[in-house]
């Protein structure tokens, strides 16, 4: 059974469905799916949200290892992404020597805001965090307590490590960044990080036929 936790956002709620059904129609393990929807998660977190915080996972997705019992390993992604071939081909990348392995994106944004007229923030290891895949046992200072508390630069660039070393890398081709990387017919996964096609204002993004019908598929029922 291959683990996938997936951001929830009540703003993208067609992205998580999206992704989900272009997960399950290209895997060739069985594939569980939790969502990280806050409403769910208020046993074991809470905090407020920060003016500069995008989406309502931000946060919260660093609670995948916690929900996995600290055991094996589990992927965490983002809503708004598209994924274009097998997920198992994403797991068997897990290495033991690794705590956690993301795509090591080395990039300056090319805009100030995106979706939702949201600030685009810049820092170091941006979009790192997209798409995480976790040695859960490796992973015991991510405590709920310490999510609910720690600040968003000590999550997103992994001060929770004791070592730079315990970051893997996965090929880029696994997070894919639409409108900030050009078109690849080679992407594994696509992500909208500037907005997804969902949204009016990028309804032509690179990828967004796709996205399309992945949704059409998603939403479909036999009718007789």
């Amino acid at each position: 059974m291959l683990d996938v936790y997936v951001g929830y956002d009540r703003d993208e709620i067609v992205a998580y469905h999206a992704l989900c059904q272009s997960i399950i129609e290209r895997s060739s393990r069985p594939v569980r799916f939790t969502p990280m929807a806050l409403s769910a998660l208020g046993p074991w977190f809470e905090r407020e949200r920060l003016p500069q915080q995008s989406t309502e996972f931000a946060f919260s997705r660093f609670l995948t290892p916690f929900l996995s019992g600290y055991s094996g390993w589990s992927l965490f992604m983002d809503c708004d992404m598209l994924v274009r071939a097998d997920i198992a081909e994403l797991f068997a990348l897990a290495d033991d020597r690794y705590a956690v392995m993301v795509c090591k994106h080395d990039y300056t944004p090319k805009t100030d805001v995106k979706f939702l007229h949201n600030a685009q923030t810049r820092y170091a290891k941006k979009n790192w965090s997209s798409v995480m895949l976790f040695n859960n046992a490796r992973c015991g200072a991510l405590t709920p307590q310490y999510v609910s508390t720690a600040s968003g630069l000590e999550l997103h660039q992994f001060k929770w490590l004791a070592d730079e070393e315990e970051i893997g890398s996965l090929p880029l081709e696994w997070n894919w960044l639409v409108g900030e990387y050009p078109h690849s017919p080679d992407a594994l996964n696509v992500h909208f990080t500037l907005g997804g096609p969902y949204f009016n204002d990028y309804a032509d993004s690179d990828y967004a036929d796709e996205w399309r019908g992945a949704y059409d598929r998603a939403m479909s029922a036999r009718q007789d």
